[in-house]
């Protein structure tokens, strides 16, 4: 429903006849939210829409971690949709806004601001090799963009 001032009785009846459109302003920060929202309930799997190169790749990422199961594609012909099993691993998921950019050697910085212990959770790096977690970042020495992060 849409949520409009109220002035009389009939703008009331229009206000509950209205149905409520969201904006998606953000397609990963929505896809995560929906994520989150969905194992809080205890959902086995979850719809994502809109769909994006990016939700899908961290998306990978994640279930490279273990923290869901199997992604389909699903197509509707308006952005398509993301069919997500979810395994109940994940405690909390977010969107780093705004996407700092990162260097190697200051991985460290951001995991403990990030990560509620040590060796729990991933961040997920957009680097020039690809979307990866913090752990192949470090691996191939490289640093990236932040945009998300899981445990």
């Amino acid at each position: 429903m849409a949520l409009y001032r109220v002035a009389s009785v009939e703008n009331l009846i229009e206000w509950k006849l209205t149905p409520w459109i969201a904006m998606l302003m953000d397609v990963l920060a929505n896809a995560i939210a929906t994520i989150k929202n969905n194992e809080t309930r205890g959902k086995s799997e979850c719809i994502i829409y809109p769909s994006s190169k990016l939700v899908i790749e961290v998306l990978k990422v994640f279930q490279r971690n273990g923290y869901v199961g199997e992604i389909e594609y699903i197509e509707d012909g308006r952005g398509g949709k993301l069919k997500v099993q979810l395994l109940g691993r994940v405690n909390d998921c977010g969107v780093i806004k705004p996407r700092y950019p990162v260097k190697y050697h200051e991985l460290d910085k951001w995991k403990t601001r990030l990560l509620p212990a040590r060796d729990t959770g991933i961040l997920v790096l957009s680097t020039s090799r690809g979307v990866m977690s913090h752990h192949e970042a470090e691996e191939l020495k490289i640093g990236g963009v932040l945009l998300a992060y899981v445990y």
